[in-house]
C-alpha cells in the first residue's frame, strides 16, 4: 500500500508539473513548465526554455511531492548546499523505489553525496544491484540501511562480489545476502574481508551457509576473534577436527555473533563485562605483537633476496596472518 501511494503521488507531482515524458522514459526529471504556456508567453524563447530546463529544487516542488514543511526545508537546505544540478531526478528515483518522503530524508541525511549524483549513474547503479539479485524489497532496505551504495562505482561492487565468489567460495545466491544484509563491506578493505572468512573458516571451522546465516561481516574482525577467543580460552567452543566433529557442542554461530554484548556476555560465554574486556585489550595487544613480528619478518626476508618474476622484476610476497597454525605432526 505505501508503495502504491507513494508512486501516486509521485506520477500526480509529474502531472502537475508538466514533465517532459522522453525525459522520464530515460530516468531524468527536469522541471519544465507546460511547454503550451509558455508559447503562448513568448514564442520566441519557447525552443530555448526546453532545452534548458529549471533543475532547482524548491520548497513548493517539495511540498507537491509530499514533505511536509519541515522536511521540505531540510531538504531544500540540503540540496542547496550540495549544488547538485539532478536532484529532482534523483528524488523522482527513490520515490519511484517505493521510499516515502520521511524516508528519502533520512537517506539524503545520511549520505549528502547522492544530492551530487547524476540521474544516468544513479540508475545504472540501481540496475547493477538488481541484476545481482537485490529485487525490490531488498533493494529499499539495502538503501535505507546503507545509502553510500549509490555513490560506489559499480567497479567497487564487482571487487567485492568477485573476492566472495572467487576466493571465499561463495555461491551467488550467498553473495547476494551477504550483500543484502551486510552491505558495509563494500567499503572494506579486500584483504581484512578475505581474513575475515579465513579465520572463520579455519579457525573457527564455520562452513559457508552458517556464515551467511550468523551475518559474519557485520562484525569486525577484531570484534569476531575477541569473542570466538574468549570463548575457546573458557573451553566453551572447540575447533573441530578435519572430520568436523568436537569434544563439546559449540554455540551456533548465530548465538556469538547476532546478539548484543550482554547477551553473549549472559547466555553463552557466562562471564562478566569486565572479564570479556580486560581479555578484549590483552587480545589486541597480542594481536599488535604478532603484527609487529611478522612485519619484522617480512623486512628480513627482503634483506635476504627477493624473488623474481619471469621478467626478471622484484616480486614482494605478501603474508597474511589468519589467526590460525597449521597442525604440527
Amino acid at each position: 500500500m505505501g508503495t502504491h501511494v507513494c508512486r501516486k503521488q509521485v506520477v500526480q507531482w509529474m502531472w502537475r508539473w508538466s514533465v517532459c515524458p522522453v525525459a522520464v522514459s530515460r530516468g531524468h526529471m527536469p522541471f519544465c513548465s507546460t511547454q503550451q504556456e509558455l508559447h503562448q508567453a513568448n514564442p520566441s524563447r519557447t525552443g530555448q526554455v526546453t532545452q534548458s530546463p529549471v533543475t532547482q529544487l524548491t520548497l513548493s516542488s517539495l511540498l507537491e511531492m509530499g514533505f511536509s514543511e519541515t522536511q521540505a526545508e531540510k531538504m531544500h537546505e540540503g540540496a542547496t548546499k550540495s549544488r547538485g544540478k539532478h536532484v529532482p531526478s534523483v528524488l523522482t528515483a527513490l520515490f519511484l523505489l517505493g521510499l516515502n518522503p520521511s524516508r528519502i530524508l533520512k537517506i539524503m541525511q545520511k549520505c549528502p553525496e547522492v544530492y551530487s549524483l547524476k540521474a544516468a549513474d544513479l540508475h545504472q547503479r540501481l540496475d547493477h544491484l538488481r541484476k545481482m539479485g537485490l529485487v525490490e524489497g531488498s533493494l529499499q532496505r539495502m538503501i535505507s540501511h546503507y545509502p553510500k551504495v549509490m555513490v560506489l562505482p559499480i567497479k567497487r561492487v564487482n571487487m567485492v562480489s568477485r573476492l566472495l565468489r572467487e576466493k571465499c567460495l561463495f555461491t551467488v545466491l550467498q553473495v547476494t545476502d551477504i550483500l543484502r544484509e551486510s552491505p558495509e563491506i563494500l567499503e572494506e578493505d579486500l584483504a581484512q574481508l578475505e581474513h575475515k572468512f579465513q579465520y572463520a573458516y579455519f579457525r573457527m571451522g564455520v562452513r559457508h551457509a552458517e556464515m551467511v546465516k550468523a551475518k559474519l561481516f557485520r562484525l569486525s574482525l577484531s570484534e569476531l576473534r575477541c569473542r570466538h577467543s574468549f570463548l575457546e580460552r573458557r573451553g566453551l567452543y572447540q575447533t573441530p577436527d578435519k572430520k568436523g566433529q568436537t569434544l563439546i557442542v559449540n554455540p551456533p554461530l548465530k548465538d556469538v555473533l547476532c546478539v548484543s554484548e550482554e547477551t553473549y556476555l549472559t547466555q553463552v560465554a557466562m562471564a562478566t563485562v569486565e572479564e570479556f574486556h580486560v581479555f578484549c585489550k590483552l587480545e589486541a595487544r597480542e594481536q599488535e605483537e604478532e603484527g609487529r613480528e611478522d612485519e619484522y619478518s617480512s623486512d628480513e626476508d627482503e634483506e635476504l633476496g627477493e624473488d623474481k618474476d619471469d621478467d626478471g622484476q622484484h616480486r614482494r610476497k605478501h603474508h597474511w596472518n589468519t589467526g590460525y597454525k597449521k597442525d604440527k605432526k
